[in-house]
Formats: C-alpha cells, structure tokens, sequence
C-alpha cells in the first residue's frame, strides 16, 4: 500500500478535513469515526480546528499504517486492510438479513452467528471453535442442521474476503436410523381409521 502523509486542508465553511491518497485514489475525512477514533476537529472552535486536524492526521496515518482497514464511505467494501473472520461473519449475516428469507430463518442465522462469535477467542473462525460450538448438538439431525446454517454464514463470510472455509473439516454426522414398530393389532387400527373416515 502506497500511502502519503495526510494533509490537513479547510473548506469553504470554514470545515477542516484531512486529505490523503492511496494507490492514487484521494481521499477526506472530516472526523476519525472510519478510523474508529473520537478526533473530530470541527468540534472545536474554528482558530483550534487545523490543530486537531493534524492530530487527526497522524491518527490517519498510524492507524492504516499499523494495519488498520479503511471502507469506501458508506459502504463496506475495503479501499485498505483486511477485515478479521468476526467482522467478515457479521456482514454475512446483514448480508443474509437483508434478504428475502422468512423471520425464522434469519433468528436461526442470528442465533448461529452470536453463538459461533462468542466461542472465538479470537478474530480468527477455526475448526476448533466450531467443533466446540456443535458439541452441544448430541443428535445427528440437529448437529447436522445448525452446522449447515453454520455454513451458510461462512460461504457468505467467503464472498466477502474470508480465507478458506474452516466447517469443512468438521464432517457432517449419520443420523441414527429408527425402526418404525409393526402394529400389533391390525383389525383395531383398520377399525380406527374406518371410524374416522
């Protein structure tokens, strides 16, 4: 990443800003909240504003320097860095809550994405994690089920810049089969179902 030293800059209204490029694309912030920093120069009276507009500035310029990301205003798409597994799993789910699905649907999604976050002691999703969150599942259908909705969030979390896919080692469980039980009296089950139709 090729990046200039952000230079502090006043518009028309008297607003400060910090500009800066990167890869040739320039780019204005006229607070720290894309850095997930409180700097907002045009908070202060306006003789105090470039002050904190250079401050800004080296927060800028340390914080994508030391490996921080930076989105396209109003939108999720990266210009730099890269987003941790937790942060690609929660758009995944806005992603699939903006759909057309049914409530149902996007509770389980929901449900499934605050479990598996809070398993992860970390910002990376690893099959461990995973193996931990469905150990609670004892029935094959239900292991079954929630790792699939699992999946779904993760093949999602794919598209959006997530490294490979870690439930792939995790295999899917054999459901016990059940062995329906003959009737024992066949005359008085006919004779049920004559009575009612």
């Amino acid at each position: 990443m090729k990046l200039n030293y952000p230079t502090v800059h006043t518009d028309s209204k008297q607003n400060v800003f910090v500009s800066f490029t990167i890869e040739n694309k320039r780019f204005r912030l006229y607070n720290g909240k894309r850095i997930d920093s409180k700097t907002t120069p045009n908070s202060f009276p306006i003789n105090q504003r470039k002050e904190m507009g250079s401050v800004l500035a080296a927060e800028i310029f340390n914080y994508l320097n030391s490996g921080g990301t930076l989105s396209l205003y109003r939108s999720e798409k990266l210009v730099v860095g890269k987003r941790t597994d937790k942060e690609l799993l929660t758009i995944a789910l806005n992603v699939k809550l903006s759909g057309p699905y049914s409530k149902k649907y996007k509770k389980i999604l929901h449900t499934i994405h605050n479990n598996i976050t809070k398993k992860m002691n970390g910002d990376k999703l690893t099959p461990d994690h995973i193996k931990a969150y469905l150990s609670k599942y004892s029935k094959g259908v239900s292991f079954n089920t929630v790792r699939r909705h699992l999946n779904v969030l993760i093949n999602e979390a794919i598209s959006q810049g997530m490294d490979g896919n870690p439930a792939l080692i995790v295999k899917s469980r054999k459901a016990k089969a059940v062995l329906h039980k003959p009737f024992e009296d066949v005359r008085l089950i006919l004779d049920d179902i004559k009575e009612f139709n």
